[in-house]
């Protein structure tokens, strides 16, 4: 099989979500080079995934780095255009919702680069989020759409996209069942910050529309503050650069467990996600490992574009409000972990499967 792909990425979630896939194609022997936008840059946000992972290096980085959504999507779209016209692959393949998935999804169709959408088909219905502006323009352009679930395919046929549509799963589970016990045998994370299984919650808060907004960040401290006084159990929450940024506009309850660290690396973050008591999150795909790893969450916003979560009922989605983010966390406690999550299994053999199919014709 002769047909290049470039895989075009650039954050933490898309380099773990991509590494199950990228190992599965070396293993095959595909054709494809990797152009990394360079959108999360510092060691402990992108290079210590690559080393966890086991990924070999990018052919390119862009080394975009931070900026608004128009400077970022901008500036990757100038470095893949270039890079697409010297090489000429025959597809592209990007991940879903973020900057780097719109600026190569936009710089290969205008090009008549054929698009392969890794994650098609997840809706917020919240136009107010990018990624769901992200998510909208990417399944517009591609060609092939691999969704993790048949809801997406829903979405996608509600939409007019009726072809080269794979229920396939999702590469989160590769990556999760891959690598979760290599963490929990490896990470020394829970020593070291003195913490033991189920006596701790995990927050991570770094989405624009929370921590930008100094009222909502604000909102979700305060709720943190809540539950740690309730609980009597401290709340680890691993800051996100984006979010640290904003601390000094806001105020940390004095008699609240809240214990902001640095990020950490992906075995680390694995290790606090399986042992925590449960989970406090904006993020979408935590949203996927909490219902993998058989931890309740509650979503800190108004919506979720991984409604398989709600339905299963490992998630509840809480808003901005401290006091229904007190009550929410106390209705997840209660619930039975006994939800099946159908995110699939052997994801990337999947994908691949398909692929040799696509790329031999």
């Amino acid at each position: 099989m002769n047909k290049k792909l470039a895989l075009i990425f650039g954050t933490r979630p898309e380099i773990i979500k991509m590494a199950p896939f990228i190992h599965e194609a070396k293993t095959r022997a595909f054709n494809f080079f990797i152009i990394h936008t360079g959108q999360h840059y510092s060691d402990i946000m992108d290079k210590v995934f690559w080393n966890n992972l086991n990924l070999p290096d990018p052919k390119y980085n862009l080394g975009v780095g931070s900026g608004t959504h128009a400077e970022q999507v901008g500036k990757m779209m100038i470095g893949v255009e270039k890079v697409l016209a010297e090489e000429k692959p025959d597809y592209i393949c990007v991940y879903a919702d973020l900057n780097s998935s719109i600026a190569g999804a936009l710089a290969a169709a205008k090009l008549g680069i054929p698009i392969i959408q890794l994650e098609a088909g997840l809706r917020s219905f919240d136009r107010g989020m990018p990624e769901e502006v992200n998510r909208l323009v990417v399944d517009r352009l591609a060609s092939y759409f691999f969704a993790p679930t048949p809801l997406q395919q829903t979405h996608l046929e509600n939409e007019g996209i009726r072809e080269n549509i794979f229920v396939v799963g999702n590469l989160i589970v590769d990556a999760v069942t891959e690598n979760v016990k290599k963490a929990l045998a490896t990470s020394s994370i829970m020593g070291r910050l003195g913490l033991e299984r189920e006596n701790y919650f995990l927050a991570t808060i770094h989405r624009a529309g929370a921590v930008d907004n100094h009222q909502n960040f604000q909102n979700l401290l305060n709720g943190l503050a809540l539950i740690a006084k309730r609980y009597k159990l401290p709340v680890m929450y691993p800051i996100h650069p984006r979010a640290r940024k904003n601390l000094e506009r806001v105020t940390l309850a004095a008699d609240a467990d809240i214990r902001i660290i640095d990020p950490v690396d992906y075995f680390d973050f694995l290790t606090l996600v399986s042992n925590a008591k449960l989970i406090l999150s904006d993020s979408g795909g935590i949203q996927e490992e909490a219902a993998i790893l058989g931890v309740p969450l509650v979503t800190l916003r108004k919506n979720t574009e991984r409604q398989e979560t709600l339905t299963m009922g490992s998630n509840v989605i809480a808003g901005f409000d401290p006091e229904t983010i007190s009550q929410k966390t106390e209705e997840m406690i209660s619930r039975e972990r006994n939800w099946r999550h159908p995110y699939g299994e052997h994801v990337a053999q999947k994908m691949c499967n398909i692929l040799e199919k696509v790329l031999s014709t």
